[in-house]
């Protein structure tokens, strides 16, 4: 996949009062993913492909395309994110902080911030975010 030649980029931080290797786990566990985001056949390995899978809607097949691009345990995870003729990167840092770990989520590729795309990922992100934390509180 080639990188996008666009230079837009939706930037999340949020600090969570959860240690890094528990984030981790709900990033990268695809059965983890599957309640917080979308359906999956993730794997953390460079290299692999996988999609997400979300119900259709008219216009759009529910499919995101993705490649695994970066795996640094606990800290690191980058892929790509191809759907609908966009591509793009969704890249997540985890930072140990002082009461627990500082969340990093930029999606990169966007033409601009006045685009659709850009809009419905904004919104998309700040709630699938708001699971990410719900579903990590719950794990032991």
């Amino acid at each position: 996949m080639t990188k996008p030649d666009t230079t837009c980029s939706l930037v999340i931080e949020r600090e969570m009062p959860y240690p890094p290797e528990k984030i981790w786990r709900a990033l990268t566990q695809s059965s983890l993913v599957e309640e917080w985001l979308m359906k999956n056949d993730f794997q953390p390995v460079v290299g692999r492909r996988f999609s997400f899978r979300a119900t259709p809607v008219p216009n759009w097949n529910g499919i995101i395309d993705c490649e695994v691009l970066a795996v640094e345990p606990n800290s690191r995870l980058s892929y790509s994110w191809a759907s609908m003729g966009m591509e793009s990167i969704v890249t997540w840092t985890l930072t140990p902080a002082k009461d627990g770990t500082h969340l990093r989520m930029e999606h990169s590729g966007f033409r601009s911030e006045k685009d659709a795309a850009y809009k419905g990922a904004s919104y998309g992100w700040q709630k699938f975010i708001g699971s990410l934390e719900r579903t990590v509180a719950r794990l032991d």
